[in-house]
């Protein structure tokens, strides 16, 4: 039995370009979603003071 030739897959090294494609879209990705995040946040806050200083709302509590 002459030994016969299996097809193996061919590990090759990391692809340096298509791991900075992936990085730079993950970091994106990440980024942006941060930063829509902190837009939330401040909206939250600035509808806050608005409030207050419109006196619709105190941070005293209210005596009974």
């Amino acid at each position: 039995m002459a030994g016969h030739k299996v097809a193996h897959a061919t590990l090759k090294g990391p692809s340096v370009v298509k791991e900075l494609i992936i990085g730079l879209t993950l970091g994106l990705a990440a980024g942006g979603l941060w930063k829509m995040h902190h837009w939330n946040e401040q909206r939250k806050t600035r509808a806050f003071y608005d409030l207050l200083e419109r006196g619709e709302i105190s941070v005293v509590a209210a005596e009974e």
